[in-house]
């Protein structure tokens, strides 16, 4: 009998194929079970599926009496109660593999979008007064030759690199403890104290997981620090940055601009934010591409088959 398998969401089939040929998976009619629909029926399944959007706390791991394996669709896993599940005898796995390169790939291209002002360009030129189409109206940053920093120099901070280094940028990160140095001289990186990377940096990246340390990392006092000209992209977690704080900053032209993929309350989004010329807003969307989506769940569905064959499985807790 092939073992039971629960997923949160009605994901597309054909990515989950080999999923599917050796295991029995139920999915919701439409759109994801709501939690008391989960709750109703986890008991009987061994393996669950949530998406980054379901938080999958104590109650359902409770409940879910012989539940074996939390593999999460998403590489951040603050959906889940993870030390909980491991209390449990629960695996929690995630995709770090599938999101690395769609990410960098949006946080550069909001990275472009703000220092070139092409959201602000295009939203102005639909409306009936236009704007001024004169020699130094309205202008932008350049991006070559200057410095950005990353807060989180991990795979995908790297992944940022890379890009940047094609670009022509120099690059300085800020992590808990440098990076292999081989690493560093892949990227001609610099490590810098937190203070140094906000003083220093014309563009700052957020790339870090959302921990209590990571939270509200750039508040009101780290923007104090940053170059009047900066600008700050956030593809990580919202809870990274003070909204407010941020929010300020852009209203009194602080700062140069920002971009934003993750936002505090997602996915309701401060409509401060709504107003402002000086910042590109994005819905959470680092993966939203089709081929990233279907691997992250190539990805899930490796987790559940190595998790059941001995393989190798990026588990969490």
């Amino acid at each position: 009998m092939k073992k039971k398998v629960l997923s949160g969401h009605n994901f597309h089939r054909e990515p989950f194929q080999i999923l599917e040929d050796q295991f029995d998976v139920t999915y919701p009619s439409t759109g994801h079970f709501k939690k008391d629909q989960i709750l109703d029926i986890i008991e009987e399944y061994e393996v669950f599926i949530p998406n980054f959007s379901f938080y999958t706390d104590k109650e359902i791991i409770d409940k879910a009496k012989n539940l074996k394996l939390i593999a999460n669709f998403g590489v951040g896993y603050n959906n889940i109660d993870a030390e909980y599940a491991a209390q449990k005898g629960i695996a929690v796995t995630n995709t770090p593999n599938s999101v690395l390169e769609p990410t960098a790939e949006l946080c550069f291209g909001l990275i472009h979008a703000v220092a070139r002002r092409i959201g602000f360009y295009n939203n102005k030129l639909r409306t009936p007064e236009g704007l001024s189409w004169g020699l130094y109206d309205n202008p932008g940053i350049a991006i070559f030759g200057k410095t950005l920093g990353i807060y989180g120099f991990g795979r995908i901070g790297q992944a940022v690199a890379r890009r940047a280094v094609a670009a022509g940028m120099d690059i300085i990160y800020h992590n808990r403890k440098p990076v292999a140095k081989g690493i560093e001289e892949q990227y001609n990186a610099r490590y810098v104290s937190f203070e140094e990377l906000l003083s220093q940096s014309d563009f700052i990246s957020v790339n870090a997981p959302a921990t209590p340390e990571t939270y509200h990392i750039i508040d009101e006092k780290a923007i104090s620090k940053m170059k009047p000209d900066a600008i700050l992209i956030n593809t990580s977690r919202g809870s990274t940055v003070d909204e407010a704080a941020l929010i300020k900053a852009l209203k009194n032209n602080r700062i140069f601009g920002a971009g934003l993929d993750v936002f505090e309350n997602e996915p309701r989004i401060n409509p401060e934010f709504l107003v402002l010329d000086n910042v590109v807003l994005t819905p959470h969307t680092g993966t939203q591409t089709i081929e990233g989506r279907y691997d992250m769940q190539r990805e899930v569905a490796e987790n559940i088959i190595n998790f059941y064959n001995g393989g190798v499985i990026s588990k969490v807790n």
